[in-house]
């Protein structure tokens, strides 16, 4: 159909229409021409698509806003036969290059018999009004652009811009016919082309907002400029938008999303200063009994160890190279408990329940969070296990047994488990873990400590504990009896 009054203005309730509805007679069939090319044609930014291959045996759209066009396209035509020849046309490839602008998509589509067709399907623009709410909302909801730029339209972002009065979707009547075969409904070449334009949507939904009116880059820079006037706004004291802003609902954005929309978000600010220490925890003493089961002390120690941790990991995330650490080891109860006296330093009563808790007497829990500060987990491992070590690691913790002291001063080493070495004639002891650190301990009231932190050497990490060994000359081992420095 012709002189549709498409003339590229805009009407008060924000929408605007296409450019001036006649026909180019210069259009050609150009499939050289590719998706990303944008020149500014007449009527705005234009994007050529060549013309897509013959698709027999598969649907015209996947997503569900490629199946929302057609279903505008198919609601809308009066005749269904024609639809399905314009089906039959796009299935075998007879739709050339795309061309896509502001209100209006154009290409030449070829009957069977090789006659030539200039078939464009118009579209009303958004308005400047309309244009202003939606990047207003997509503003507020950084996940919508994410999205976008991921090549997906989710359903909440049509149907939060429905909520600010913008359809983006066309609906029954909205996709008007012209074509220069004569038709005033649609026939099979404006078919055609609808049918091949679900394709395109299926890859690229900004090619929905192209027709609206707004190219990716000028979209992109204006929530850019947006994004940016806000965040400066909020810095001086405008706020941010509340929940009542948005309508009452407090909404989230998942973080894939947000990460994804980081080209268009404002930077980041300052990372806070780390505190001195810890914050004091609330006083949870109530006026009034609390419920069965529930300790106000207790509640409080919990506090105070979410305080430290919160501040712990504050200080690993600004930590330079963080993003390249391995992810903490998940702590099984029984280790969380010796963390979490090591960390908080509990009144007794307090230090008693997490040690029976944990399995452990009062001194067991003592002697762990000694081991935990000295080395976190690993430490807590070689106290409470002797695991066996590997062929290789054991020959190696020979060699290095050996070796670590000068003649004359090596001490006699006793075997005392599968990683656990003991000075004959005094109470020290090295200990092995599986990553073949030494961890010196002395023995106190009959039980073994540790003594110090961790070190590759043996010799080193019993002097760095100021542990003395009554060093005699020669191991037991190098007298012949094999038993001293092996595993058993």
């Amino acid at each position: 159909m012709n002189g549709t009054g498409y003339d590229g203005g805009h009407n008060d309730d924000g929408y605007g229409y296409g450019d001036d509805g006649g026909y180019d007679d210069t259009y050609d069939d150009r499939p050289e021409e590719h998706a990303g090319s944008a020149p500014e044609g007449r009527g705005g930014p234009e994007r050529t698509f060549g013309a897509l291959p013959p698709a027999p045996g598969r649907g015209f759209a996947t997503s569900w806003w490629g199946l929302a066009w057609l279903k505008a396209l198919e609601d809308a035509a009066l005749d269904g036969e024609q639809l399905k020849r314009g089906r039959r046309l796009a299935r075998e490839g007879r739709v050339g290059a795309v061309s896509v602008r502001p209100g209006r998509i154009t290409a030449v589509v070829r009957d069977r018999d090789g006659t030539a067709h200039r078939s464009d399907v118009l579209l009303q623009q958004l308005g400047e009004g309309a244009w202003d709410r939606f990047l207003d909302m997509a503003v507020d909801r950084a996940g919508h652009i994410a999205a976008l730029l991921d090549r997906e339209m989710p359903p909440h972002l049509v149907e939060d811009a429905a909520g600010a009065g913008v359809e983006l979707l066309p609906g029954i009547g909205d996709l008007e016919p012209e074509c220069s075969c004569g038709a005033w409904d649609h026939c099979p070449h404006s078919g055609a082309l609808c049918y091949q334009v679900a394709r395109l949507l299926d890859e690229d939904p900004f090619v929905l907002l192209l027709v609206r009116g707004r190219d990716e880059r000028r979209l992109v820079d204006e929530l850019q400029e947006r994004s940016t006037a806000r965040a400066v706004r909020d810095a001086d004291g405008g706020g941010p938008r509340t929940a009542d802003d948005a309508g009452g609902e407090a909404r989230g954005v998942l973080a894939g999303e947000a990460f994804a929309a980081a080209g268009i978000l404002p930077a980041l600010p300052a990372p806070p200063p780390v505190p001195a220490e810890a914050g004091a925890g609330p006083s949870l003493d109530p006026e009034t009994a609390p419920p069965p089961g529930i300790d106000p002390a207790a509640m409080e120690v919990l506090a105070a160890d979410s305080a430290v941790r919160a501040r712990r990991m504050l200080l690993d995330a600004l930590a330079p190279g963080h993003g390249g650490q391995p992810l903490p080891v998940e702590l099984t109860a029984r280790q969380d408990a010796v963390r979490l006296a090591a960390d908080t330093r509990p009144e007794a009563w307090i230090a008693a329940r997490l040690a029976s808790g944990s399995g452990r007497r009062r001194g067991e829990l003592d002697t762990a969070v000694d081991a935990w500060r000295y080395g976190g987990v690993a430490a807590l491992t070689v106290l409470e296990e002797d695991r066996e070590p590997g062929a290789d690691s054991l020959a190696r913790a020979r060699d290095q047994l050996a070796s670590a002291w000068e003649a004359g001063e090596r001490p006699v080493l006793r075997a005392g488990g599968p990683s656990r070495w003991t000075v004959v004639g005094a109470d020290v002891q090295l200990r092995l873990d599986c990553d073949g650190r030494w961890w010196p301990y002395r023995k106190e009231r009959g039980r073994w400590v540790p003594a110090g932190p961790s070190d590759d050497d043996p010799a080193s990490a019993l002097a760095g504990a100021g542990i003395a060994t009554g060093a005699e000359e020669g191991t037991t081992a190098e007298r012949g009896t094999g038993t001293e420095t092996g595993a058993g």
